[in-house]
């Protein structure tokens, strides 16, 4: 073939054409790795089974909290971010299945007291307590122990993303009276980790560093262990 010949220059062209479809074709993007707090685990026969219930923050301490009573308990978590309590009342029978728990962690109150684009919280005070009361109720049908623990401090001033939130206090004053009334015991992650949060808790941020996390769950796991000791 001449290299003046149509031929060519079509043979040419063709190349080049398909070098810049390649260059221009959007890199595959990589598949992230799925959080370890959200896989299933298989139970160890005889073990008692204990199920997390909570937001991010729980997400957080999940890991750390399963290798804590590694031998003493089957860990497992909601497979999602708990939300809101209107989301926990929507979803509490999925999450609880058909398997009995002899313990359930739990807590709702971050997402709850969230400003909203329309200047409310995504769940007012009233509608909190409403919908704890009846979490409660339903978790209690388990007849497993129940441990509440308090929601975690949200620091002053401007957030990284930035959000707007309502007191923590009010909150975990309002799920206080909830959980006595209802007999349940109560975590105080909140006590916990305020006297850490310059160094444990992430700036600008409502989550925590991985000691943060570790902290949180060795309160988590000793309330567990303490639970089933009774």
């Amino acid at each position: 073939m001449s290299l003046s010949s149509p031929a060519f220059a079509v043979l040419i062209c063709s190349f080049f054409g398909l070098s810049l479809a390649f260059a221009q074709a959007p890199a595959t993007k990589a598949k992230r790795a799925p959080n370890p707090a959200m896989a299933p685990i298989q139970d160890v026969a005889g073990l008692p089974r204990v199920l997390l219930i909570g937001d991010s923050i729980s997400i957080g301490y999940t890991v750390a909290t399963r290798k804590l009573l590694e031998g003493k308990a089957n860990v497992h978590r909601i497979p999602t971010n708990g939300g809101p309590t209107k989301n926990g009342v929507g979803n509490i029978a999925k999450w609880l299945g058909d398997g009995k728990w002899d313990i359930i962690h739990f807590n709702w109150g971050i997402h709850d007291l969230k400003y909203m684009p329309d200047g409310k919280r995504q769940v007012e005070p009233a509608d909190y307590e409403a919908n704890l009361r009846k979490l409660v109720a339903t978790l209690k049908a388990t007849g497993a122990k129940l441990i509440w623990a308090t929601t975690t401090p949200i620091p002053d001033g401007e957030l990284n993303p930035p959000r707007k939130f309502g007191q923590v206090k009010e909150y975990n004053d309002i799920a206080a009276k909830v959980m006595a009334e209802n007999g349940v015991a109560i975590d105080d992650l909140n006590t916990h980790i305020t006297p850490h949060l310059a160094e444990m808790q992430n700036p600008r941020d409502v989550h925590y560093t991985a000691a943060g996390s570790q902290h949180l769950a060795e309160k988590v796991a000793g309330a567990i262990t303490q639970a089933l000791a009774k």
